[in-house]
């Protein structure tokens, strides 16, 4: 993901960038793809550690409700569209490339909820909404960011876990193409993902099935320096 893939946001959050380091010094961040274990990890070290858990996920409703036609552009258009056009009748790779959240749509929502938090306790942040490149200018410690990359099984193995895999698809009139697209999108996401990680210099941990959910908590918690 280039500047322009993540939209007008990522150049506000930059030109910020030197003053906020300073304020968000005391959080820490995990991203990642989809079942990766990114939610399972962060309360998890937010139990053991006294942490803030702020889930992203958590306030995409929220987010949606403060944001504009203007400056949530691809957003708006997502809201307009029915199932089927969001999941059936666009192209995993078209899907990826509008989907508001990638493009780092509600990120500054993002940081004025971190903003309003005291700096005690320290705060963890996780959802895939942590994209990499909004948040290494944000890092005074660049290992206080980490983004959590599953492999395709283990994606799907996480997801039938949770009885979740067709709760979308099985909204649409074709929940064998739509899954099919959700799924592709998503790899796809996560290998951009992990592309940019790299190219980036920050952390990342493939997540793969003979990982074990304490072996991951582990060294993220190490990462950290917790």
């Amino acid at each position: 993901m280039d500047e322009t893939s993540v939209g007008s946001n990522r150049h506000r959050v930059i030109a910020d960038a030197a003053a906020l380091r300073s304020r968000l010094q005391h959080v820490y961040w995990i991203g990642g793809g989809s079942g990766a274990g990114k939610s399972t990890v962060a309360r998890r070290l937010a139990a053991r550690y006294g942490l803030h858990l702020y889930a992203t996920d958590d306030v995409m409703s929220d987010h949606a409700g403060r944001s504009t036609p203007e400056d949530s552009p691809y957003l708006n258009e997502f809201v307009a569209m029915d199932m089927d056009e969001r999941w059936v009748n666009r192209t995993p790779e078209v899907m990826l490339e509008t989907f508001h959240w990638y493009r780092g749509e509600g990120f500054d929502l993002i940081l004025e909820d971190l903003l309003r938090l005291p700096g005690e306790p320290r705060v963890i942040v996780e959802g895939f909404r942590a994209l990499p490149g909004l948040v290494k200018p944000l890092l005074a410690v660049p290992s206080h960011a980490v983004w959590l990359v599953p492999t395709p099984e283990f994606r799907r193995s996480a997801f039938d876990s949770r009885g979740s895999t067709w709760d979308i698809a099985n909204r649409t009139g074709n929940p064998g193409k739509a899954l099919h697209n959700l799924l592709e999108r998503d790899r796809l996401f996560t290998d951009r993902l992990l592309a940019e990680v790299k190219d980036l210099g920050l952390c990342a941990i493939e997540v793969e099935e003979t990982m074990t959910e304490d072996d991951l908590v582990e060294e993220v918690a190490g990462l950290f320096g917790l």
